[in-house]
Formats: structure tokens, C-alpha cells, sequence
């Protein structure tokens, strides 16, 4: 699943490929801004990425698109 994070004054966003479902990446969002302390997710190859809630702009949470590759036809 693919998950993009906004952060508050950076031009660019964080993407990163979680191996957690759409509802556990959500819990995990909602928990951190509750608690107004930070947002830790792993990514599919075991990398923590840890932001602090403050400094969050946005959340985007999507299923991973697998997109064809090579020659296709329709």
C-alpha cells in the first residue's frame, strides 16, 4: 500500500510502500494526533520513518496500483 506524507514547509512529500493495511496506517495516523506526539510507520523494507505530528500537512493513504509494464494492448 502506498502511503504519502505531507510535511508543513517542504516542497516535496514522503512516499513510502507500507506492508500495513489501509485501516492500520489510518489507526496509527489518528493514535499520533491524539496523543499530539509523532506518526512512525515501516516501510516493505523494515525503514522507520518517524514524523512529528505537528509538522504534518496531509495523509494519503492508497491501495498500491499495479501498473502493467512492457507492451500492452486494449
Amino acid at each position: 500500500m502506498e502511503v504519502k506524507i505531507g510535511v508543513q514547509h517542504s516542497p516535496r512529500e514522503l512516499v513510502l510502500e507500507s506492508a500495513q493495511s489501509p485501516a492500520e496506517v489510518e489507526q496509527a495516523v489518528s493514535e499520533a494526533l491524539a496523543k499530539d506526539g509523532v506518526l512512525s510507520l515501516t516501510d516493505e523494507k523494515g525503514r522507520k520513518v518517524i514524523i512529528p505530528v505537528a509538522k504534518l500537512a496531509y495523509v494519503e493513504i492508497a491501495e498500491a496500483s499495479h501498473r502493467p509494464f512492457g507492451f500492452t494492448t486494449r
